[in-house]
C-alpha cells in the first residue's frame, strides 16, 4: 500500500472527456479495495474483474459527483513487458482493456486515452513506475534507475519477459562461496553462481525459474557472471588472515560455506607485541624484530597479512599495532622483518635499549644472550707485578675457587664498556657478559688510572703506586712493600728527606728552594718525573742545577741558552757544558750538561732520542703544550732516567697542556690523551669541582708550584693598573670600518660551526686598529692615542728616575713608538727576534747608567730574562692569555728586585680590548683548577670569540 503524501490523479475516461478525481486512490493488488488519502473519501469497492462494470452507485470520491446511471464502468489493467534489445532490456507498458485488446502506453498515465466507461485503478507501484518512465520513450528503461524500477516491478502483478510471465524479486541474486581444502595444508575459496539461476537475461539481470533478479557483487562475478567460478588459494601461513579478515568481510556480502576443518579458531581481545630474534656471531649481534600475537607466538603480522602460526587465531588490533610500531622506530630504530647488525660497543648499547624495552613491555628477549654469566674482578699485587683483570663465571658461581678458573677477560675491555655507559662487555671469543656496574662504580676509576699507568711491557709506572695503594686498601689486599719508600712523597713535601747538595754549588738556597731541591732529588732516586711550576722569578733554574746528576740534556728556547750557560758557570762551575746548536753542531758525549733548543730537538729528534740521558730537562716546557706537534713528539721519544719539566705557566689556555707535560715526565699517570679529555678536561671546563679535585690529588706529588707572594715575602709589591685612552675621530673611523668589514662574515661563519681561525684573524685586525691605524693594511697615520698615552707615561717615569719595559707582540708597533721617544729625548734600547747581541742589550739596560726604556717583543723577551733594573712595565696590546703578560711582567718582578713594580696595560675604550680583559680572568681560572688555586676553569671558546666580535 502507498504511503500518505503520494500525489497522483485518477481519471475516468470516455470520448476524450477527462474528469479529474482528486485525492489519492491506491488499489491493493489482488483485493480490489481502494482507499483515499489526504481528506479524500475512503470507500471499499467490491472486486472488479477485467471487462466488468464497477457497479451501480459507485462513488468517484470527493468533488467528483455521481456518475450517470446509464454509464457502465469497466477497469483496464497495466502490463509490463521487458524486451531484449541491444545494450540491455527495454521496458514497455501496455494497457490491457476489458475486451482483451492491448494498447501501448507511450506517455504518462494521465494522458492515456481510454474507451468510454473504462477506468484505470493504478497501484502505488504503477504510479512510481509512471514517475520513472512516463515521460520516456516507449520501451526505454534508464539504466541509472534500474534499482528503483525493479523495486517497483517487484510489487506488480503482470510482468513478462518477452512473452513469458515472470515475477520480479527485490532481492539481489548473490554468488555462493565455499571454503575447501587445498594442497600443502592450505585452503581454497571458491566463488560460484547461485545454482538456482536458470538464465542470464542481460548484464546484471538473471532468472531463477520464473523469478527475475538483479545481480549483486558484479565486481566479483562479472555483469554476466563471466568471472565465475573463481578460485583463490590461501597457503597455510595465511589461514589466520583468512579467518580474521577475509571470511568475515566476505560473509557480510554473500553466503560462505566452510567445508574444511583446517581453519583455526579465532580469539578476540589479543594484544600485539614485538618479538626479537637475536643471533650472535662473534662480536656481531643480528636483530630481527617481528610483530606477533601470543606468547609463544600464535600469529605474525607481515605487512597487511596475518600469518597463522599455531593455536587459535587472534583478531587483529590494528590501532595497538600502529602504536607499537611507532614506538619500535622511535626507541630502537627498528622495523619488523628487517635484519640489523650491531658490532662491538654498538651491540652493547643496543642491548641496553633492548633491556629497557623488555622491562617495560614485559619481554625476556635479551636474556637469551646477555644474562648467562658474571664477571668477577681479580687484583694481583706483588713486588714485581701489579695486574688487574676479570674472570667470567657462570651465574651463581661468583666467588671462591682458583682465580684462574673461568675465562679471563681483559680489564681494559671492561673499563671501556663502563666508561662508555654500556651494560655489557664484549668477550674475546664472542658474545657479551653483563657489566659488574656496582663494583665498577666504587672502584672503576682507580682501575682506569692503574691501567692508564701501565707501560707497553705491562709494568706499572711508579707514579701509579698511590692508586695501587688506594685500590689495595679498598679491596683489603696487602699493600706492595715498594710503596713504603715512597710514602714521604704522598704525605706532603715537608715529609721529603733532605738531599745532599752538590759539592760545587756556589749559591745559598732560600728555604723554599731547598725544599724544591729535596723534592727533585727524591723523585730522581725513585725513578719518577717532576714538573717544577714555581712562579716566575723564584729560581727554577737554580733548583734544577742542584738536582742534576749524571749526563743531562737541557732543552730550552733559543733566547735563554746563553742564560743557562751563565747560570751553570755561576752556580755549578764544576759541570762541563756543551751547546748543541748551529749548522755545525755535534754532540759532546763527555759533557755533563748539553744545552740545545726546541727547534734543534725537532730537527734532530732521532739523533737525540738515540742517546741515553741521565736527566732531560724541558725549560719553558709550555712549548710542548700541543701533544700532536713535532717538538712534543720528539720530547716524548727522549730516553732518560729522570725527566723534569720547568714552567711558570704549565697551563696557559687548555688543560690538555698539563697532560702533555705530565705525559713527558710521568707517562701514563693521566692516561691517554682522549681519556684525559673525557675524565678531566671536559668536566673541569664545565665547572665540575669533583673532577678538578681528583686531578689535583693525582698530580700533587709530582707537581710543585709556589707563588711569589707565598715564599718570597721580601719581594716588593706588584701593582697592576689599566691605562685607558679614547680613540680620536680618525682612529675610530678606521676601527669601525674594520669591525664592519669583518664582523658580519665572521660571526656568521662561527655560528655555522666554521673555523675559529677566521675569528682570530678578525680579532687581530681589530686589536691592531685599537693600537695604531698604521698597523691596518692600507692605512697610514703619524701617531695614535695609545702611543701618545704611552709616551706621556714614559716621560713622567723617566723624570722620576724609573726604568721601564715596553712590551708588544708586534715589532711594527715598536717601530712606530721609536720616533716619538726620540722626539721627546728619552733614550731607549731594543730587544726582538732580530737582535744579535742579546746579552749586550740586557747588560746595557741593567746598567744604572743605561737607557731608561727597553722596547721588547713578547716572543723574544717574554721568558728567561732578568731585567730587575726596571720597575715599570707597559703592555701595549693586551691579549686574552694572561700567562704571556705575566711572563713579561716577571722579567722585572723577580728575585733581586728591591723596588715596587708597576704593571700597566694600555686599553683603548669601546674596543675589543675591553672584552679581552674579561677573558683574561677566565684564563687565570683555568690554571687554578689544575693547580689548586680555584675551583672553576674555562677555555677560549667559540662563544668567547663571538662575544668579542659582536
Amino acid at each position: 500500500m502507498a504511503h500518505a503524501g503520494t500525489t497522483a490523479s485518477h481519471y475516468l475516461g470516455g470520448r476524450g472527456r477527462q474528469a479529474p478525481f482528486e485525492g489519492v486512490i491506491v488499489r491493493e493488488a489482488g483485493t480490489g479495495r481502494t482507499q483515499s488519502y489526504e481528506g479524500a473519501v475512503i470507500r471499499e469497492a467490491s472486486p472488479v474483474s477485467a471487462g466488468s462494470a464497477a457497479g451501480p452507485g459507485a462513488s468517484t470520491g470527493s468533488g467528483g459527483g455521481a456518475r450517470p446511471a446509464h454509464v457502465e464502468q469497466r477497469s483496464a489493467k497495466l502490463r509490463y513487458i521487458l524486451r531484449r534489445q541491444p545494450g540491455g532490456l527495454g521496458l514497455e507498458r501496455w494497457l490491457v482493456l476489458p475486451d482483451g485488446r492491448e494498447e501501448p502506453v507511450r506517455g504518462p498515465l494521465v494522458k492515456a486515452r481510454l474507451p468510454e466507461g473504462t477506468t484505470i485503478l493504478p497501484t502505488h507501484e504503477d504510479i512510481t513506475l509512471d514517475r520513472l518512465v512516463g515521460n520516456k520513450q516507449f520501451g526505454y528503461m534508464p539504466a541509472e534507475r534500474t534499482a528503483e524500477i525493479f523495486a517497483a516491478l517487484a510489487g506488480v502483478e503482470d510482468v513478462r519477459v518477452e512473452e513469458r510471465a515472470v515475477s520480479v524479486s527485490g532481492e539481489l541474486c548473490m554468488p555462493r562461496g565455499r571454503v575447501i581444502d587445498a594442497p600443502n595444508g592450505g585452503v581454497a575459496l571458491v566463488v560460484e553462481r547461485d545454482p538456482a539461476i536458470t538464465e542470464v537475461l542481460t548484464a546484471g539481470l538473471v532468472l531463477r525459474g520464473d523469478v527475475l533478479h538483479r545481480l549483486g557483487e558484479m565486481e566479483m562475478t562479472g555483469m554476466r557472471l563471466e568471472k565465475l567460478p573463481s578460485r583463490r588459494v590461501f597457503p597455510k601461513a595465511d589461514l589466520g588472515q583468512v579467518v580474521t579478515q577475509v571470511l568475515p568481510a566476505l560473509a557480510k556480502r554473500f553466503p560462505i560455506e566452510v567445508r574444511t576443518k583446517r581453519l583455526p579458531r579465532t580469539q578476540k581481545g589479543a594484544r600485539p607485541r614485538i618479538l626479537f630474534q637475536l643471533l650472535q656471531r662473534g662480536h656481531t649481534l643480528s636483530v630481527i624484530p617481528s610483530l606477533v600475537y601470543g606468547d609463544p607466538p600464535q600469529a605474525r603480522v607481515e605487512g597487511a597479512r596475518l600469518v597463522h602460526l599455531r593455536g587459535s587465531t587472534p583478531v587483529r588490533d590494528e590501532s595497538a599495532e600502529r602504536d607499537l610500531l611507532n614506538r619500535l622506530r622511535a626507541e630502537l630504530n627498528l622495523v619488523p622483518g628487517r635484519c640489523v647488525d650491531f658490532d662491538g660497543g654498538e651491540a652493547a648499547r643496543f642491548a641496553a635499549r633492548l633491556q629497557g624495552w623488555s622491562a617495560r613491555e614485559g619481554g625476556e628477549d635479551h636474556r637469551q644472550l646477555f644474562d648467562k654469566a658474571v664477571l668477577v674482578p681479580r687484583l694481583v699485587v706483588d713486588e714485581h707485578k701489579i695486574d688487574v683483570f676479570f674472570v667470567l663465571r657462570e651465574e651463581g658461581d661468583e666467588g671462591g675457587g682458583d682465580e684462574d678458573e673461568g675465562t679471563r677477560v681483559d680489564a681494559a675491555t671492561v673499563i671501556r664498556s663502563w666508561q662508555d655507559g654500556l651494560p655489557l662487555v664484549p668477550l674475546a671469543e664472542g658474545g657479551w657478559a653483563p657489566l659488574p656496574r656496582a663494583w665498577l662504580d666504587q672502584h672503576g676509576q682507580r682501575v682506569a688510572d692503574l691501567l692508564a699507568a701501565k707501560r707497553d711491557d705491562g709494568v706499572v709506572s711508579a707514579a701509579a703506586l698511590p692508586t695501587v695503594v688506594e685500590l689495595c686498601d679498598a679491596l683489603e689486599i696487602p699493600r706492595p712493600a715498594s710503596f713504603a719508600r715512597l710514602l714521604p712523597l704522598f704525605q706532603g713535601f715537608d715529609a721529603v728527606p733532605p738531599a745532599e747538595l752538590p759539592a760545587d754549588l756556589t749559591a745559598t738556597l732560600r728555604p723554599y728552594q731547598r725544599q724544591g731541591v729535596d723534592w727533585l732529588c727524591f723523585l730522581r732516586e725513585a725513578g719518577l718525573g717532576a714538573v717544577l711550576a714555581d712562579d716566575m722569578g723564584l729560581g727554577k733554574t737554580l733548583q734544577m742545577l742542584c738536582a742534576l746528576k749524571d749526563r743531562a740534556l737541557v732543552v730550552c728556547p733559543r733566547s735563554v741558552v746563553h742564560n743557562w750557560a751563565l747560570e751553570i758557570q755561576r752556580f755549578r762551575p764544576g759541570l762541563r757544558v756543551s751547546v748543541y746548536h748551529g749548522p755545525r753542531r755535534a754532540l759532546d758525549r763527555s759533557a755533563d750538561v748539553t744545552l740545545t733548543t726546541y727547534s734543534v730537538l725537532r730537527l734532530d729528534a732521532e739523533v737525540l732520542a738515540a742517546e741515553a740521558w741521565g736527566t732531560v730537562v724541558l725549560d719553558e716546557a709550555q712549548v710542548v703544550k700541543n701533544p700532536d706537534s713535532q717538538v712534543a713528539r720528539a720530547a716524548y721519544a727522549l730516553k732518560a732516567e729522570f725527566r723534569v719539566s720547568l714552567s711558570g705557566t704549565p697551563v696557559e689556555n687548555r688543560l690538555e697542556e698539563l697532560w702533555s707535560q705530565m705525559h713527558f715526565t710521568n707517562r701514563g699517570l693521566l692516561g691517554g690523551f682522549s681519556d684525559f679529555q673525557e675524565r678531566f678536561a671536559k668536566p673541569i671546563a664545565a665547572g665540575t669541582p669533583a673532577a678538578a679535585a681528583r686531578l689535583r690529588q693525582k698530580i700533587r706529588p709530582f707537581v710543585m708550584r709556589r707563588l711569589k707572594r707565598e715564599v718570597a715575602p721580601e719581594l716588593p709589591p706588584r701593582t697592576d693598573s689599566v691605562l685607558y685612552c679614547d680613540l680620536e675621530d680618525s682612529e675610530r673611523a678606521v676601527y669601525d670600518a674594520v669591525m664592519a668589514a669583518t664582523r658580519k662574515e665572521v660571526v656568521a661563519k662561527l655560528a655555522e660551526g666554521g673555523s675559529v681561525l677566521a675569528a682570530l684573524e678578525a680579532l687581530l685586525r681589530l686589536r691592531q686598529a685599537a693600537c695604531h691605524p698604521a698597523l691596518v693594511p692600507g692605512q697610514s697615520a703619524s701617531t695614535s692615542s695609545k702611543v701618545e698615552r704611552l709616551v706621556e707615561a714614559l716621560v713622567d717615569a723617566a723624570a722620576d728616575g724609573h726604568k721601564a719595559l715596553v712590551f708588544s707582540q708586534w715589532t711594527s708597533l715598536l717601530d712606530l713608538v721609536e720616533p716619538h721617544l726620540a722626539a721627546v729625548g728619552i733614550g731607549f734600547t731594543r730587544l726582538d727576534g732580530s737582535t744579535r747581541d742579546r746579552a749586550g742589550v740586557v747588560a746595557s739596560f741593567q746598567d744604572p747608567g743605561g737607557p731608561p726604556v727597553l722596547l721588547i717583543s713578547l716572543k723574544a723577551g717574554g721568558t728567561g730574562l732578568n731585567l730587575t733594573a726596571a720597575d715599570h712595565v707597559f703592555l701595549m696590546d693586551p691579549w686574552w692569555n694572561p700567562a704571556v703578560e705575566d711572563q713579561a711582567a716577571d722579567r722585572a718582578h723577580r728575585i733581586g728586585q728591591d723596588r715596587p713594580v708597576m704593571v700597566y696595560r694600555l686599553v683603548a675604550k669601546d674596543t675589543v680590548e675591553e672584552g679581552i680583559l674579561g677573558l683574561q680572568e677566565k684564563k687565570r681560572a683555568l690554571a687554578g683548577a689544575a693547580l689548586g688555586e680555584v675551583e672553576q676553569a674555562a677555555a677560549l671558546t667559540r662563544e668567547d670569540l663571538l662575544s668579542l666580535l659582536r
